[in-house]
């Protein structure tokens, strides 16, 4: 049965797209669609996307040789599986029609209904909605990817999907709907995220650190990286994504745009050399691996803010933010919490270090959809201390709900591969392939 099962999830699927084809169209008085923010919002959509595979060459390039395959195809069956789910319902747990300020109707777009023609998103009244949705569907696949780096080497690939669908649904589309949705609690609050450093970055890392230590150590943690050069090459197509990720959530081909363009290219820059020379400061050579890594970290960590602070600010952002990440690499390797590629202190912690930074350094002369206040650096402290208390809230939220959520799925399907598949290698014992 278990077998079967999920061929049938998928002809449901099937069915579901027959019954409710969706080609209804709907014509919003008054509303203009704007080419220009079109045009942009697609292209962003594709960087975005291409960010997953860079992903997978990022994480692949990491592991041992005999998990490189299962590893980056980790990654990439996100974008199989996660598009389906946000078609048929996942969209509409993130933006449907609010729920309590945590969730969405799921039978608001259920199956994108209401979507084509000149229906659009409120917060991005001059694209299409389908290409929001669209947009918004990158965003969703490459979360639950990140946390892959965590558990490398040792998790059965037939139980991870189970618990990549359950992750989407409990953890990620709420914290989308709560932070991004108007109606959500935490935007009405007025806690700033322009591209998902809570959504995406603290969600995913807490995750990790929930799964490195339900599933334990590797029983070898010899680790002899497969190849350096593929994770140069996913450092460059994560930075070059990156554009999309973060200056795409503008909404258009506007000054934001720009403005997060810049800010994002001077924190990674600014966290790739920091990485490298806080590890020359404490007496190691500089590394392909760690630019690579301090620059991933700085990207990580001016998302919260890409839309709020400035260019200057996010120099500063990506600094604080490899050395603190550095230090939390160095803590965990002391530890015996076995983080693989050390996705918590990357990403987790990078997150939560750009969130609080958005609280110092956010700026009503950036960005005058801000709302909420300016940061601390400016002398003003709500924003602040209502980014703290989230941090606190999202976090035991995200490391709470995601060990549940592992218990689950290891009680539907163990999570561990046996000892000897693990000594052969996932890529042969899950998947009959090698490199």
């Amino acid at each position: 049965m278990k077998k079967v099962l999920p061929f049938l999830l998928l002809l449901v699927a099937v069915i579901l797209g027959l019954a409710f084809p969706s080609e209804e169209v709907i014509t919003i008085k008054d509303n203009v669609i704007d080419t220009g923010d079109t045009a942009w919002l697609l292209i962003s959509t594709a960087l975005v996307l291409l960010m997953t595979p860079g992903l997978a060459f990022f994480y692949g390039g990491m592991v041992r040789k005999k998990n490189v395959i299962s590893t980056m195809l980790q990654s990439f069956v996100c974008m199989g599986l996660i598009t389906i789910l946000w078609v048929v319902f996942g969209f509409s747990l993130a933006f449907g029609d609010d729920i309590g300020g945590v969730i969405g109707n799921p039978a608001t777009f259920f199956m994108m209904k209401g979507m084509v023609g000149n229906a659009t998103w409120s917060m991005m009244p001059t694209v299409p909605l389908v290409l929001f949705a669209m947009f918004q569907l990158k965003f969703a696949v490459i979360t639950p990817a990140l946390i892959t780096g965590a558990f490398a080497e040792r998790i059965r690939f037939n139980s991870y999907l189970i618990f990549l669908c359950l992750f989407m649904i409990i953890i990620y589309t709420p914290l989308a709907h709560a932070t991004w949705h108007p109606d959500g609690f935490l935007f009405k609050l007025g806690v700033l995220d322009f591209a998902g450093g809570t959504v995406v970055h603290m969600s995913a890392g807490w995750a990790a650190l929930a799964s490195a230590l339900f599933l334990k150590g590797r029983t070898s943690q010899e680790h002899a990286p497969a190849r350096i050069s593929y994770v140069i090459l996913g450092t460059g197509l994560l930075w070059f994504g990156w554009f999309g990720f973060n200056a795409g959530s503008a909404g258009g081909a506007n000054a934001l745009a720009a403005t997060a363009l810049a800010t994002t290219t001077t924190a990674s820059a600014a966290a790739a050399m920091a990485w490298v020379f806080f590890d020359m400061f404490r007496g190691k050579k500089p590394s392909a691996l760690g630019a690579c890594i301090g620059a991933v970290v700085g990207l990580v960590a001016i998302t919260p803010g890409a839309g709020f602070v400035s260019v200057p600010h996010s120099l500063v952002i990506g600094v604080v933010a490899a050395v603190v990440s550095n230090l939390v690499v160095i803590w965990r390797g002391r530890t015996h919490i076995d983080d693989t590629l050390d996705v918590f202190p990357c990403h987790g912690v990078g997150g939560m270090v750009g969130m609080l930074l958005t609280g110092v350094f956010a700026s009503q002369a950036v960005n005058a959809a801000n709302t909420t206040g300016n940061g601390l650096y400016y002398g003003e402290t709500h924003l602040f201390f209502l980014h703290v208390v989230t941090l606190i809230g999202v976090s035991i939220f995200a490391f709470g709900g995601s060990y549940i959520l592992l218990l689950i799925t290891n009680a539907i399907s163990p999570l561990r591969v046996s000892p000897e598949d693990e000594a052969v290698g996932l890529d042969a014992s899950q998947h009959d392939e090698e490199l």
